[in-house]
């Protein structure tokens, strides 16, 4: 991920009902990083609001802007609504891009994607990628009413009954386990809300390792940690060693001892704290790697994931 850039806003546009398209450009008229699907940005708020991640929608090949989907939460926190005012020529902070959701199309290999709501976002930029390699596809799309579906027209019109639409408005709700039935052998991409993903990962169960890939807008729901009481965690980098204590976490702790340690969600969805593990297990409790990944015990998320046994020592 790249520090901060200061960049401006060049357009806002409707997506749907409740959703802005925001295309962002750099001041000077420059080039954007290079991004890939299923990448997201950190969107720095002003007064205290925190870091938002948001996917980006565009199309990579243009070099010349970012644009990313915000569905309007009048509930929420309060960044959609202050992305929602902004204007041409207002200035967004941001961070990255990162990608813990890419999507790399193979010859031979069949994709269903599973969108709901504005989980759209980062698989409109998976299936036009899907589109350019002549790779076969299915896009399974969820919503409230096709008014609130960003895309939802534009997709229909190039890509015709490749997009099977379940609007609840309408009395259709979508069969997860009859869809995923239907492509057995299929590479499956969803984001959405947390009872779309629970679904498709129940319909996945029995899937060989690889073939599904998530992207959660919310903390999955965990049990109690491996370990249950303190443990050490050394700091390769630093020369420092600390210790962490049951009801904080690693992040919190090393922040405390003065390390720089980069982080946005703190609750293991965006991957911005990713660190490697040099040496020890790890109780992996993120939303962010897949079972495969967590498996190799590679790299760990310090704002969520704790040690599974008394010391480990990560690169930090």
């Amino acid at each position: 991920m790249t520090g901060e850039m200061r960049l401006a806003v060049q357009a806002v546009t409707r997506g749907a009902a409740g959703v802005a398209l925001i295309d962002l450009v750099r001041p000077d008229g420059g080039a954007m990083p290079r991004w890939s699907p299923g990448a997201h940005i950190d969107v720095v708020l002003p007064g205290g609001l925190g870091e938002r991640q948001y996917s980006l929608c565009g199309d990579p090949a243009d070099a010349g802007r970012w644009r990313i989907g915000v569905l309007r939460e009048d509930d929420g926190r309060g960044g959609s609504v202050w992305l929602h005012e902004r204007a041409a020529g207002d200035p967004v902070t941001v961070r990255g891009p990162a990608n813990h959701f890419a999507f790399e199309p193979f010859p031979g290999r069949e994709y269903l994607f599973v969108a709901g709501g504005i989980g759209i976002t980062p698989i409109a930029a998976m299936i036009r990628a899907a589109e350019g390699a002549g790779v076969p596809w299915r896009l399974v799309y969820a919503g409230r009413s096709r008014g609130t579906m960003a895309f939802l027209d534009e997709l229909i019109g190039r890509h015709g009954d490749r997009v099977q639409v379940f609007a609840s408005d309408e009395g259709v709700r979508a069969d997860v386990p009859a869809l995923l039935a239907e492509a057995p052998d299929a590479v499956v991409y969803c984001c959405g809300p947390a009872r779309l993903l629970g679904a498709v990962e129940e319909a996945c169960a029995g899937r060989p390792p690889g073939r599904l890939h998530l992207e959660r807008f919310e903390a999955k729901m965990l049990g109690a940690p491996v370990l249950d009481e303190p443990f050490e965690v050394e700091l390769l980098l630093s020369g420092i060693t600390v210790t962490v204590p049951p009801e904080r976490s690693i992040l919190e702790v090393v922040e405390d001892a003065g390390v720089l340690a980069l982080s946005s969600c703190r609750v293991g969805t965006c991957g911005t704290c990713e660190t490697p593990i040099v040496e020890g297990e790890v109780d992996h409790r993120d939303s962010v790697l897949s079972p495969e990944e967590q498996d190799d015990n590679f790299a760990m998320m310090i704002c969520v994931s704790r040690a599974a046994c008394p010391r480990i020592t990560i690169e930090l």
